[in-house]
């Protein structure tokens, strides 16, 4: 299941790719196999790398796999790459975990090429409103979220680093029932319900039967799960403008 739409990411053959925030390799892994690129995906959490490594492993030994992939531990505050060092970066699903977000964006603006493509996901404001209103539980484990994103916070935090928004769109409709479900249910995760929905999304993800694909299409822009921004990093930067200027904060105290 990705989220990221990789025809938004114009990959050309030879291109690198940085999975920022890769956990356990659905965007890395997905791109290895359809795209002659590199795919550089790092993550700081050592588990989710090597579930990753062990997920990818049979494509990257198979003869016909167009791109290849490097796995690392790093973190988003302090990347071990050289300026300018990849044509795309994807970070999805990450920023809405770390409280400094406006550093790690300031690292990935660093890294991208000035030719480059940038694509962000964080979940849609108003179904993870109700997540945190519905169980506090869901955003205080540990590694959960610390923020509520609204998309234009989002948007003007990285514009402010030179960046131009040319494309966004809302995916995973389906999915908000199972984790407003979840959230409720929460203290009774073997809910026949909440399992019932769960075996649907696996059946919609192995099987893309065209009814609920069509339906997802349908809901996406009105209640999609998350928020997907695609940028390109502008050749003219303001390098005396700071991201923190341009923040509108919406952060929920925890």
């Amino acid at each position: 299941m990705i989220t990221v739409d990789p025809r938004l990411l114009r990959l050309q053959p030879g291109q690198r790719v940085l999975d920022l925030g890769c956990g356990e390799g659905r965007h890395a892994i997905h791109i290895l196999t359809t795209q002659a690129v590199e795919v550089v995906a790092v993550d700081l959490n050592f588990n989710d790398v090597n579930t990753t490594r062990e997920r990818a492993q049979p494509f990257v030994e198979a003869k016909d796999t167009p791109g290849s992939l490097h796995l690392g531990v790093a973190s988003g505050l302090c990347l071990p790459f050289a300026d300018q060092s990849f044509d795309v970066v994807i970070c999805s699903e990450v920023l809405e975990h770390i409280d400094n977000y406006c550093e790690v964006l300031q690292e990935i603006h660093r890294v991208q090429k000035v030719s480059g493509i940038f694509a962000a996901s964080v979940p849609t404001f108003f179904p993870e409103w109700v997540c945190w209103r519905l169980c506090s539980a869901y955003y205080q484990v540990e590694g959960g979220h610390v923020r509520i994103f609204r998309e234009r916070q989002l948007r003007l935090s990285i514009e402010a680093l030179g960046q131009y928004c040319f494309s966004s769109h809302k995916a995973h409709a389906l999915h908000v029932p199972y984790w407003w479900l979840k959230c409720l249910l929460w203290q009774r995760p073997q809910s026949r319900l909440l399992q019932a929905y769960h075996r649907l999304l696996v059946w919609d993800l192995m099987q893309k039967p065209l009814f609920t694909r069509l339906l997802e299409k349908l809901f996406n822009p009105l209640l999609g799960k998350s928020i997907v921004l695609y940028f390109a990093k502008s050749t003219i930067l303001n390098t005396n403008t700071s991201v923190d200027d341009h923040v509108v904060s919406t952060e929920l105290n925890t």
